[in-house]
């Protein structure tokens, strides 16, 4: 890549390792992963329990650091050489979105108090973090609820919330861990169209990190991981 152009990727890994222990005890989580996601991608990460998915998913979040390896989302080189070369802190809340198995909304704020909080937390002006929550609502077909507090929400209508929280700043890449666990088939499937819906009219990059091969005809592309590397 050259590294002055504009890349047509969300998100570039190249080598990315992670151990845990030494010695006789030491576990090659992520061992040597490369991946590009283009932009509007959607593409799902299977592999059994153990195999290192949810791992690979904190490197790529910036949520842990790699022991080797690269990592560029949206053109940026965010870790190379052992060191970040960014604010983690700062480019993690702007550029990606996380959704997981549990919404994980605050409970005591409403359903667009919980999307507006991510954009207050990146000192959006007020009045633009109103506008931008209920438009994401609305997108995301739950602008109904917009007042109810989660415990008032369904699941999906929960998961849909947690999407538009991920989505609220306009986010390169997003990374989502089992989101459809707790749901039923048919809630389920709702929320991996959405996930290609997003992906497809949003223009971010997005993995999805799933058991169910019920919803997998959703995705443009399908990667397999096994004792912490890619299959190929």
């Amino acid at each position: 890549m050259n590294r002055n152009s504009v890349s047509s990727n969300s998100l570039e890994a190249e080598s990315l390792t992670k151990r845990y222990g030494s010695g006789h005890t030491e576990v090659v989580a992520v061992g040597n992963v490369s991946l590009n996601v283009a932009k509007g991608e959607i593409v799902a990460l299977l592999g059994p329990s153990g195999a290192g998915k949810s791992t690979l998913l904190t490197l790529l979040g910036l949520i842990r650091p790699p022991d080797t390896g690269r990592i560029v989302i949206d053109g940026k080189i965010v870790f190379e050489n052992n060191r970040a070369k960014v604010n983690v802190r700062r480019f993690r809340r702007e550029k990606l979105g996380f959704v997981f198995q549990k919404a994980n909304l605050i409970p005591f704020l409403t359903a667009f108090e919980n999307v507006r909080l991510a954009m207050d937390i990146n000192d959006q002006p007020a009045k633009v973090s109103r506008k931008r929550s209920k438009e994401l609502l609305e997108y995301l077909g739950v602008a109904e609820r917009a007042q109810h507090l989660p415990c008032k929400l369904s699941g999906g209508e929960q998961q849909r919330v947690a999407v538009a929280r991920a989505l609220a700043n306009s986010p390169s890449l997003i990374l989502a861990d089992e989101p459809t666990a707790a749901l039923d088939s048919v809630r389920g499937r709702q929320v991996m169209e959405l996930f290609r819906k997003v992906a497809h009219e949003q223009h971010a990059g997005i993995i999805v990190v799933t058991h169910d091969h019920r919803a997998l005809d959703v995705f443009d592309r399908t990667i397999e991981m096994e004792d912490g590397k890619l299959k190929r």
